[in-house]
């Protein structure tokens, strides 16, 4: 579908660190495979490199990565992986790295600062912008804010931080939409050594509390509301309750969003919520006025303490807490923002995201790289699909980041970018989410720039990154990501735990890697942890993505491999039946799941229709004869009904397993995790009483 010129493989940042490679390690390497087994062979020697060629700020010591001696002496090594510790004694701060471009340029230190080995190459002017912030809303709203006002805001807040108490490991919670104050929250916290952790504010006072309460924050940043599809969604009684509910919070700043927004004021809203019993309350704007900036002192903190709390999204069972380290998250970002995506310094990245999805975290530490980032609040289709691409026009969008579900969405409403606006800055689009079928490799093609790289990227909360992602040395296959990520021996295992090409097997990664989670909140002996993704393979991570990988170093992805299907045995992948499915102008959406009937599993596919159409014995017949020509008699459903919704999480992922559970009379334990729990009630009873009509 594309292939990268001389020109730009050699202007890539992966082309120079290729460069310096073979310099200091007197391998010529030819080509990216070459580059990725040697990262695998010396992944200590690859990573040491990485940090220095990203100008990390930090005190780096030796060994790069150890095995804690209590279990290197031990007779078995089935959980070397596992353990294995990298840059042990190293120490940094995450914040000071994020705030690095401005502090090069004023030559910043402090008591507590740690200098890095190599001299920073990044460097931006204090005037120059780090975030701009469009919300939706019929005023145009757009908030810019300089490198400068960040640090300085960062500064504040952090000087109320350490004004109730927090100190390195506490954890401070932010209940936010995508706006500029999450980050600078999220700063000030990581620059005293604490931990952030921060849902959406669509999540009900159940699941936050749900979240929350497992982790149980000092702090909480909450915004009064948020927009989305034209409508204003008020959040403080939200918060009042959650406050109410959340014993561990001392302190709640309000941050009022709508007001804002919606009038450009910037005065502080009174009252406050309402009165919380042991919660003291503020403002942002309160805050800022009763903190003059000052300069930051960054707390150093051991390179495996933790950084974020991330949650699964907990639609079959309790969310997951899942931990990740300081130095592992941002090693890790920076090999994926500049040696796979090509971020450069000046840059303005774009990803729609919430801050309840782990992108938010892997979008903010662009800042460490110099760019400026795009924030976007409010529905992508409001007022219609236009919005983003004429935001990516207006700020010269380089990466622009979304979802297989959008771009899918965006063909089918007859939308073509390349017709509403000129993209000259963009280079890179990102997708994630769920799996981009070939088709939406077409329509990126054909309707939205010709000259682009597109990146299927596919890795996940659970290590904050990805396993498999672009490069811009190698072509984009349709319907492939294009390879595995440097220093992650990534490979796809039969059921033998064989590795496998050109078949369709679990994606598993066979080594170490810094990003590694540190483990589960509050699992002290590991054992949830090792059970989540160590347990099925020995030694060797074990994903949960049902893909395929091909000759030409690309990955393949068919669904998760808990909702893959097994009519008689045969395994099948959800997105196959969707790819067929999807594009049929009478369909808006669907899900597939298998149900257990008469000793066998059957294929049930539910279809959410556009108005003007019914489920026609000519529309089933179409479907089922696609599904058979394109993909196999067995991937023919038994079973073909309508519902008026399809169930997502909030990040807009299918939730196969809580429409199976529905179907099967299990309850859901987590319904607060979806976007439409509504959805939901619409399965049950609908399939049991329908005959098998495969024939």
């Amino acid at each position: 579908m594309w292939q990268p010129d001389k020109h730009k493989i050699h202007d890539s940042l992966l082309y120079q660190f290729m460069v310096r490679v073979s310099e200091q390690h007197q391998y010529l390497f030819h080509d990216y495979h070459q580059l990725h087994r040697w990262s695998i062979d010396h992944s200590d020697a690859f990573w040491a490199l990485v940090w220095d060629f990203c100008g990390i700020i930090g005190d780096k010591q030796l060994p790069i990565k150890f095995l804690p001696s209590k279990v290197a002496s031990q007779t078995t090594v089935s959980l070397t992986n596992k353990d294995t510790q990298w840059f042990a004694n190293s120490q940094l701060n995450f914040a000071e790295n994020l705030l690095q471009p401005l502090l090069a340029t004023h030559q910043h230190a402090s008591t507590n600062t740690l200098q890095h080995e190599e001299k920073t190459k990044i460097r931006v002017e204090p005037t120059s912008l780090a975030i701009i912030f469009h919300c939706e809303g019929e005023d145009q709203f757009r908030q810019q804010l300089s490198w400068q006002q960040v640090y300085e805001q960062t500064s504040q807040i952090a000087q109320y931080l350490q004004s109730v108490g927090v100190t390195k490991g506490d954890v401070v919670a932010g209940y936010l939409p995508n706006i500029p104050q999450a980050i600078i929250a999220m700063l000030a916290t990581t620059s005293l050594g604490a931990i952030w952790t921060s849902t959406s504010p669509d999540f009900g006072v159940d699941s936050v509390v749900e979240r929350f309460g497992q982790t149980e924050p000092k702090v909480l940043f909450g915004a009064n509301g948020y927009r989305y599809n034209g409508k204003i969604h008020n959040r403080e009684e939200n918060l009042a309750q959650i406050l109410a509910k959340l014993p561990s919070v001392q302190h709640c700043v309000l941050i009022e969003h709508i007001r804002q927004t919606a009038t450009q004021s910037k005065q502080p809203l009174a009252p406050l919520l309402p009165t919380v019993q042991q919660v003291e309350q503020t403002t942002w704007q309160r805050i800022l006025k009763q903190n003059p900036p000052s300069n930051l002192s960054f707390t150093a903190v051991a390179f495996n303490d933790p950084l974020y709390i991330l949650y699964s999204s907990g639609t079959t069972g309790k969310p997951k807490c899942i931990v990740h380290s300081v130095g592992g998250t941002l090693l890790n970002h920076l090999k994926e923002h500049q040696l796979h995506c090509d971020i450069k310094p000046g840059d303005n990245i774009f990803y729609f995201t919430t801050c309840g999805w782990m992108m938010w975290n892997w979008l903010v530490s662009g800042l460490a790289s110099g760019t400026t980032l795009i924030l976007y609040d409010g529905s992508p289709f409001y007022p219609n699909g236009e919005v983003l691409w004429h935001l990516a026009e207006q700020e010269n969008v380089s990466l622009f980041g979304t979802s297989a579900k959008y771009l899918e969405a965006l063909e089918k409403q007859g939308y073509q970018p390349n017709q509403l606006g000129v993209y000259p800055a963009l280079r890179t689009l990102c997708s994630t989410g769920s799996v981009l079928a070939p088709e939406q490799f077409d329509y990126v093609y054909r309707a939205i720039k010709s000259n682009l790289q597109l990146s299927s990227i596919s890795g996940g909360t659970d290590i904050c990154g990805c396993f498999v992602i672009g490069n811009p040395l190698v072509p984009v296959y349709r319907g492939a990501c294009q390879g595995p990520a440097l220093a992650m021996d990534v490979q796809v295992y039969d059921p033998q735990g064989s590795a496998v090409i050109e078949q369709q097997g679990e994606l598993v990664c066979c080594n170490s890697f810094p990003n590694q989670p540190i483990g589960f909140w509050r699992d002290h002996d590991g054992c949830r942890y090792h059970q989540a993704y160590w347990q099925t393979y020995p030694n060797t991570w074990h994903h949960g993505d049902f893909v395929m990988h091909h000759h030409h170093g690309g990955f393949t992805f068919f669904g998760r491999s808990d909702a893959v299907l097994n009519p008689g045995g045969v395994r099948i992948g959800t997105a196959e039946i969707y790819r067929q499915v999807n594009p049929l102008p009478e369909i808006v959406d669907s899900v597939v799941i298998g149900q257990q009937w008469q000793n066998d599993i059957r294929v049930v596919l539910f279809v959410q229709l556009q108005s003007e159409h019914a489920l026609t014995d000519a529309l089933k017949a179409t479907l089922c004869q696609r599904i058979k020509q394109n993909c196999s008699p067995r991937h023919v459903p038994s079973v073909i009904l309508t519902v008026n919704d399809i169930p997502r999480t909030k990040s807009g992922k299918l939730v196969e397993l809580a429409v199976k559970e529905v179907v099967e009379h299990r309850p859901v334990n987590n319904i607060g995790a979806l976007a439409n729990p509504e959805a939901l009630k619409e399965f049950a009873d609908r399939v049991e009483l329908q005959p098998d009509s495969k024939h």
